[in-house]
């Protein structure tokens, strides 16, 4: 009886992700989190592949291992936003993988291109949208797609869109669970929770946007005239304000900043705690003491007027005690 009632909601759970996506129940894959579909998706369909240098370290890393295992594998260069530029993809490659946003800057990616020229050489496409179908849409077109449940506000778990048709190797191998693509028993907690923060993100993902766009706009209008410099593109993803502070000893901000009760990075939150450059920022040309002071905030569902003024008051006074480069 209780695995029935496990089956019936893991059913729902996919019922609901797929109609969310505007998928068939087939296409949608349960897994455990973001980095396992960007995994799965990658190692699953194999090279030769082509990705950029400032996509997520998932994909980065994965493209990595796909090389030390015998893959054709090229990381093209981005520009001075970490934008891709589609005319790297040249005919021979097998599949494409490219970020709806990039997750460090927010800048939102030429995916419509990028789907357009790899179909028009024979290559699939794999989308990164762990960061930003909050805020933004997943175009159409793509064979493959990823997505965090952390990432949607549903903690864990993860799922990876699969058009039917196109077939990949599994990364763990023993029952036929999610339709052969992942063995192992599937955690329905996460999945009816990815699910579940799916639908909202749909169905209310435009007035989150606005409110969104409008309290980074006034930080991001903020740290300008504290000295910061800009990073990224202006078309970026709605709640993102990044900046660099190249006087500035990063690590010095980061903490008092974090002391002070404001939450903020200097790359991506996957790589919390370490000190070394952000490898997106270094990828679009900035030098040492730029992306080593850098700084990446994001509003959210809940910020409000008050928080923005509040962070910005704890900034400025960071700032006027925290010692510059020598």
């Amino acid at each position: 009886m209780e695995g029935r009632a496990a089956r019936a909601a893991l059913d729902r759970a996919r019922d609901a992700a797929a109609t969310a996506l505007g998928a068939a129940r087939t296409e949608v894959t349960f897994v455990s989190s973001g980095t396992e579909a960007v995994n799965l998706a990658l190692f699953g369909i194999g090279g030769p592949l082509l990705t950029w240098a400032a996509e997520h370290q998932s994909v980065l890393a994965a493209a990595r291992r796909m090389q030390v295992l015998g893959c054709e594998v090229v990381i093209a260069p981005v520009d001075r936003a970490a934008r891709v530029d589609p005319d790297a993809i040249q005919p021979g490659v097998r599949l494409v993988s490219v970020g709806l946003a990039n997750n460090e800057v927010g800048t939102v990616q030429p995916v419509v291109q990028v789907i357009e020229r790899a179909h028009d050489v024979g290559a699939l496409v794999h989308v990164d949208a762990c960061a930003g179908p909050r805020w933004i849409p997943v175009p159409p077109g793509a064979d493959l797609v990823s997505f965090s449940g952390h990432k949607l506000g549903a903690g864990r778990g993860g799922l990876l869109f699969v058009r039917d048709g196109v077939r990949i190797d599994p990364l763990l191998y023993g029952g036929p669970q999610e339709y052969g693509r992942r063995a192992g028993n599937e955690d329905v907690l996460a999945a009816a929770a990815v699910a579940a923060a799916l639908q909202v993100t749909s169905a209310r993902r435009a007035s989150h946007a606005a409110d969104a766009e409008r309290h980074s706009a006034l930080l991001l209008d903020q740290l300008v005239e504290l000295g910061g410099a800009p990073t990224g593109d202006r078309l970026r993803l709605p709640n993102f304000a990044t900046c660099a502070f190249g006087d500035r000893r990063g690590e010095d901000m980061l903490l008092a900043l974090d002391l002070a009760g404001v939450a903020v990075s200097s790359g991506s939150a996957c790589a919390s705690g370490s000190l070394d450059p952000s490898h997106v920022l270094l990828a679009m040309g900035l030098d040492l003491p730029q992306a080593l002071g850098s700084l990446r905030l994001t509003t959210g569902y809940a910020t409000t007027d008050d928080e923005v003024a509040r962070a910005v008051h704890i900034l400025r006074s960071v700032l006027s005690r925290t010692p510059t480069h020598a």
